[in-house]
């Protein structure tokens, strides 16, 4: 049963009856238009044909099924051909976009439509494409959900309040389809959280009782339609116990603020200089034309590029307390904040033990015939090893971000030539830009769901009105 706040939530979730006539109006004149060329199936899917969109959403995906028959290159250029054909006959703009295979993205009466070509395959099993996939997950639900679309639409209100909904690659969060999977699961709303409020990592859902393979992911929900497939495999261990820790605290202390977050503050020029005057920290970053790729590659190559450039920060003397990243339509950061922006010239190199003889001779050798500009101390011998003293080649963290150093680590390939061909290096203050600020507010500004919530109902932030 639901409680009054839940109640009330709905009411400001629920899709308005006007709202619903409007998509699904749309959403009509797509299939009467494809229906009409006849090249393809059309089908709606998504959260519109399954009825668990929430209000406010403008999203509308049409997938444009074709005979499992037709080469995959066919696929793309007749797909493409088919869904501009739609697009243009409906007056709608659009532009091509690209996943696994190309599709074109329209904007229509106010929606953002998605036009998909896929396979009309019998049986996932059968699957050519991942998309292939998606219109048996929504025969899936559709059949299933029944009285359960209020608690599939409280989850989700939860999740995005709670920053943990999508399953894009920078979220790393939950998808509808899993929100609706776990509701069906479990058997609504506050059964999933009282279990969510158990999990551990590791944990294992297969609604289909027929998981096909071991899963390596913190959170395993097996697909009902694809054995193969976990659900949850883009939901990041850090995203899960926050998930965790949303769940408890809603159970032990209802309110609205696990519905409704408030916009939060971004932080301004001038504070920003006085928050890293306080910690005490230094804050630099790099900024660089974004990769022309969808977020699906590129955020990857962001993270690994992030995990490269701290290791260098690291073997070079800078102790690196925390790092990030941040991909906009033309400029993406990467940003540090770091415990030391400057180290001293020496640093100790440690060589081999003199029990590996030549090896060690070797090593004595070349520090020996050193000038005294190139050698501070040694070689001596400390714990067995020769150990040296030698010059740092950069002091200032600023000199190695700004090297070719940066482009000799493990990059990744687009957003190496994004930097090869123009990046900038910035320090303190000079990070700060308007469209990169609601990125660093959050990056200097790091607490738990649950903390965000909590500093809310005793005062501390601006309340949800």
């Amino acid at each position: 049963m639901r409680t009054p706040l839940e109640e009330l939530v709905l009411s400001r979730i629920r899709p308005t009856l006007q709202e619903q006539e409007h998509v699904l109006g749309v959403a009509a004149r797509l299939i009467a238009v494809a229906t009409e060329i006849g090249r393809a199936e059309p089908l709606i899917v998504g959260s519109v044909a399954r009825g668990t969109f929430i209000r406010g959403d403008r999203d509308l995906d049409l997938f444009l099924l074709f005979e499992p028959d037709l080469p995959r290159e066919d696929l793309e250029r007749e797909g493409l051909d088919l869904a501009r054909t739609i697009a243009e006959r409906l007056n709608a703009p659009y532009h091509e976009k690209y996943a696994e295979h190309p599709y074109i993205n329209a904007r229509m009466d106010g929606l953002d439509v998605d036009l998909v070509p896929c396979y009309r395959v019998e049986s996932a099993a059968e699957i050519q494409s991942a998309v292939d996939r998606t219109p048996f997950h929504t025969r899936y639900i559709e059949g299933r959900i029944g009285s359960y679309t209020d608690d599939v639409l409280l989850l989700k209100q939860f999740a995005k309040a709670g920053g943990v909904y999508g399953s894009d690659q920078m979220t790393e969060g939950f998808s509808g389809y899993l929100c609706e999977l776990l509701i069906l699961s479990f058997g609504g709303f506050h059964a999933l959280l009282a279990a969510a409020a158990e999990w551990k990592p590791g944990t294992l859902i297969d609604p289909g009782r027929h998981r096909a393979k071991e899963f390596q992911e913190p959170l395993v929900v097996v697909d009902p339609v694809d054995p193969a497939r976990n659900v949850a495999a883009s939901v990041s261990l850090d995203r899960m116990y926050e998930f965790v820790e949303l769940a408890r605290g809603y159970r032990d202390d209802p309110d609205k603020s696990f519905f409704f977050a408030p916009m939060p503050d971004t932080i301004s020029h001038e504070e920003l200089g006085s928050v890293i005057q306080a910690k005490g920290t230094g804050l630099v970053a790099i900024t660089f034309a974004t990769p022309p790729f969808i977020p699906e590659v590129v955020v990857p190559q962001l993270r690994r590029s992030l995990d490269s450039l701290c290791a260098l920060l690291e073997r070079n003397g800078f102790f690196v307390n925390a790092a990030d990243c941040e991909m906009l339509d033309d400029q993406s950061m990467l940003i540090f904040e770091l415990m030391n922006t400057q180290t001293p010239r020496v640093r100790r190199h440690i060589g081999p033990p003199l029990w590996n003889r030549s090896n060690a001779s070797r090593f004595a050798a070349k520090y020996r015939a050193c000038d005294s500009e190139n050698l501070f101390a040694g070689p001596f011998i400390e714990n067995g090893r020769y150990v040296v003293e030698i010059p740092r080649k950069y002091i200032h963290v600023e000199d190695l971000l700004g090297s070719p150093e940066v482009l000799d680590v493990g990059l990744g390939k687009h957003v190496r030539q994004s930097m090869s061909n123009h990046s900038e290096v910035h320090s303190g203050t000079a990070c700060w830009s308007p469209a990169f600020a609601p990125f660093i507010s959050r990056f200097l500004s790091r607490k738990s769901p649950l903390t965000r919530i909590l500093d809310r109902l005793d005062g501390a932030g601006r309340p949800y009105e």
